[in-house]
């Protein structure tokens, strides 16, 4: 190979180091008027962009319709946002959804099924509040409907009246669990979050780990026990002033550092 070839492909290379990860979210279904929208919150976008310079990619949540293969085959990663819908109950055996529980089954029916196909083709996978409760339910787990409502829980959801600032405000510790992710970015100390759930795991859905605890013994973190495909989900929202927070910043590092691994093995099949 000459020299001038030599620097075009080493030119080429350089080009595609430099693309950045394209991490894929799968929306919400909202009714706006007398239309149904697909969406994902700003916040989530931003802390794409902001935390690990990644490319976000909306997915639209279109059930059985969704090639997922396709999707999954295209993107570096998932990042499952919070919501204000909750899984639906049946979903998890949970029963009936509680009066005024908004629900979203659309969104049920697409990220419960992108979950496994990413586990199976080893796509990275961070899930925040809502995507931790849809990763323990789509692994066989359950949930309370209503954590304030348990004995030896406590109340967990947000004050509403208040400002954002405050809502999203440091609420309580977490203790990470030695041998974990959480733990290697805290270095085993217990650290602040914030917390603005109503639901919480019940039982832990199979091939997890639990990575933290509220002191209420609330499972806060998981991962999936698998060294080969990297899963972690939190139920706070490590989103919000992700670059001003450096345990949240942490968060979003480790699966950006999964998703440029997974980014060089498809670009070089």
């Amino acid at each position: 190979m000459s020299l001038k070839s030599k620097q075009l492909q080493k030119n080429k290379t350089m080009k595609k180091s430099a693309v950045p990860p394209i991490i894929g979210l799968p929306a919400d279904v909202k009714q706006i008027g007398p239309h149904n929208f697909h969406c994902v919150g700003e916040k989530y976008i931003n802390a794409v962009v902001d935390a690990m310079g990644g490319l976000p990619l909306l997915i639209p949540s279109l059930g059985q319709r969704l090639e997922i293969d396709a999707v999954l085959d295209q993107v570096d990663g998932l990042l499952l946002t919070g919501g204000y819908a909750n899984i639906e109950p049946h979903r998890y055996g949970g029963g009936e959804a509680y009066e005024g529980c908004l629900l979203d089954p659309a969104r049920d029916e697409s990220t419960l099924s992108l979950i496994p196909a990413a586990i199976e083709k080893r796509v990275p996978v961070l899930g925040i509040c809502r995507g931790f409760q849809e990763i323990n339910v789509a692994l066989g787990g359950s949930l309370h409907q209503k954590v304030h409502e348990v004995d030896g829980y406590m109340d967990h959801r947000e004050d509403n009246d208040q400002p954002l600032e405050v809502q999203y405000g440091m609420a309580h510790e977490i203790a990470p669990v030695e041998g974990g992710i959480l733990f290697e970015i805290t270095r085993g100390q217990t650290t602040q979050v914030n917390s603005l759930h109503g639901q919480g795991i019940n039982e832990l859905g199979e091939g997890l780990s639990v990575e933290c605890h509220a002191p209420d013994g609330l499972i806060e973190g998981i991962r999936l026990d698998d060294d080969n495909t990297f899963m972690l989900a939190v139920q706070w929202h490590p989103e919000w002033k992700v670059t001003e927070t450096p345990f949240y910043k942490g968060i979003f590092e480790r699966f950006e550092a999964a998703c440029l691994e997974r980014r060089a093995q498809r670009i070089a099949s």
